[in-house]
């Protein structure tokens, strides 16, 4: 197979096309869809529509809901802790917060409660990998924020509803938009490094979904330079953390009330009893469950263990019938299938082509509608299929420089052109092949704007938690998320825990929970949570012909 400027023969001839057709596919632009055609290609091409990606749950107090596959499968295993294994009585960190997660959520939650009032040395951060190991790290496209005199929170909130197909927690929505331009004035206090102008104002992109220009963005490594910047913030005032001890269980008091957790050494193989007055989960997503097949942008952690401890205890979940498939995941070559690239190529003007360089849909829809659009076009036979069976349709990456200048591309989209440069591919010559994948967890545990749970001392923030986003997540929404409500859930739980009084430790919960798996005559053929993915044997395997 001949290889030139990094793709095969065949799909050069397809990359002609695009080129021949570019100047008329920027003079006329695909206009957006209305309402009932979004609808329409949704319920025919979308994972969230599709016949056997979903069941019903048989246990616990979401019994009877209809979720992912890969979700029921965890919540109705076995919990992984036996109680016989861990000696209650032996306290082996006894803290006033535990703050399960350090990523974004976690970390900022962090800050605030010591801001809050509550002693560095009375907050204990737990986490499964490095501090900072996590899907905030990896954002590329940017945060969003009503910041500008033609905008308003009014309307990024009006966004964020549609959005989320009118699904969202009313009360969640509004606290995302109204508390985001006080994020922004945060980073800056911070050193958070926006892209700006010439003038100091701030460069403000277009995301897909959304009626103004409120994308905020540090190149295309935006998720890294809020997290350099939260994170040595964290480090400096010598934030406690423990690295490398996943959480395998939470623990409740003989009042009903959460109590800390059980972490789990992945170096030591030891358990770890910590007692909290308070609880902030902020374990991320569950990408790495590969739902429905897809693959993925997320990190290597994000296997859904939040949601499976918080069930344990009793707390209930929200809109995981749904998932985010993002439009533009890596198709080419294989070693990046799934990996994304940023949103923001579209919101800088590249176009969504097919196979004859023709475009066929607007390129700033919501995700799962542009998603769902790529699907269609494939399924039409008129996406272009690699060497290994991974479809894709092309995004025209060369009109940016076309549209904005030369350099743009190396400027504002730097990563993406070192990830491409690697394989031999210039997106600055070239498009880049693309194809959905599975980027974000919708739903979650269900919060109120306090980030409150229904267990009492549990709270939750970011991708864990479900409300927020409805049923769809708009592009910059999630970076702001975790600010957001990581802000929240700190300063909220610090306030819990001026009152709180613990009682007598117990993992009760799981004895209760084993019996409810028996009386629904569930044999549970694996333990949760799962801590780390598998991919031996078949899961080794491409998912690329189960997608197409």
């Amino acid at each position: 197979m001949k290889i030139t400027d990094g793709y095969p023969e065949y799909m050069m001839k397809s990359i002609k096309l695009v080129e021949e057709k570019r100047e008329k596919n920027m003079s006329q632009p695909v206009k957006p869809m209305s309402m009932k055609s979004r609808e329409e290609v949704l319920s025919k091409y979308h994972p969230d529509y599709m016949k056997g990606t979903k069941r019903e749950l048989k246990v616990g107090i979401d019994k009877g809901t209809i979720l992912y596959n890969g979700i029921v499968d965890l919540l109705e295993a076995k919990p992984v802790l036996d109680p016989k294994d861990v000696d209650l009585s032996k306290i082996d960190y006894d803290v006033d917060l535990l703050i399960i997660g350090g990523g974004g959520a976690g970390t900022v939650a962090a800050l605030f409660a010591y801001e809050s009032g509550v002693p560095k040395d009375k907050i204990l951060i737990v986490t499964k990998l490095r501090h900072g190991d996590a899907n905030s790290m990896m954002a590329q496209g940017g945060i969003q924020a009503a910041d500008r005199p033609e905008d308003n929170p009014t309307l990024h909130y009006l966004d964020i509803y549609g959005g989320g197909h009118f699904t969202n927690k009313p009360e969640l929505a509004r606290a995302l938009a109204l508390d985001a331009p006080g994020i922004i004035s945060w980073h800056e206090e911070l050193g958070v490094m926006y892209d700006r102008h010439e003038d100091g104002e701030f460069q403000e992109l277009s995301g897909g979904g959304t009626c103004r220009n409120r994308m905020h963005s540090c190149k295309d490594y935006s998720g890294m330079e809020l997290m350099r910047n939260i994170r040595d913030k964290a480090r400096n005032l010598e934030m406690p953390v423990l690295e490398f001890c996943p959480m395998a269980e939470l623990l409740m008091d003989d009042k009903g009330q959460l109590a800390g957790g059980i972490a789990f050494n992945l170096e030591t193989f030891e358990y770890y009893v910590i007692r909290a007055k308070a609880t902030i989960l902020a374990t991320g997503g569950s990408g790495r469950l590969h739902l429905a097949n897809y693959p993925t942008t997320n990190h290597y952690g994000a296997t859904g263990d939040g949601l499976i401890m918080a069930y344990h205890v009793g707390a209930n979940l929200l809109d995981l019938d749904t998932i985010q498939i993002h439009p533009t995941g890596d198709a080419y070559p294989e070693p990046l299938v799934g990996i994304l690239s940023t949103e923001k190529i579209r919101g800088l003007g590249a176009i969504p082509l097919n196979k004859n360089g023709d475009p066929f849909v607007f390129p700033l829809e919501p995700r799962d509608v542009e998603s769902a659009m790529f699907i269609q076009e494939c399924k039409r036979g008129k996406g272009i299929v690699t060497p290994t069976g991974m479809p894709g349709v092309w995004l025209d990456s060369p009109m940016v420089d076309i549209i904005h200048g030369e350099g743009t591309i190396e400027t504002k989209l730097a990563g993406e052109v070192r990830k491409f440069k690697r394989f031999g591919i210039d997106m600055t010559k070239h498009p880049i092949l693309v194809y959905p994948t599975l980027h974000y967890q919708n739903g979650g545990v269900e919060i109120n704007e306090k980030t409150e749970t229904k267990i009492p001392g549990l709270f939750a923030a970011g991708e864990v938690s479900g409300g927020v986003h409805g049923k769809n997540r708009l592009m910059g929404n999630s970076l702001l998320d975790f600010n957001v409500f990581g802000r929240r859930s700190g300063i909220y739980a610090a306030k819990y825990v001026k009152k709180a009084k613990i009682g007598k430790l117990t993992l009760n919960h799981l004895d209760k929970y084993n019996k409810m798996l028996e009386q629904a005559k569930i044999k549970p053929a694996k333990s949760a949570p799962i801590i780390l993915p598998e991919y031996r044997g078949e899961m080794a395997i491409s998912r690329a012909l189960d997608i197409f």
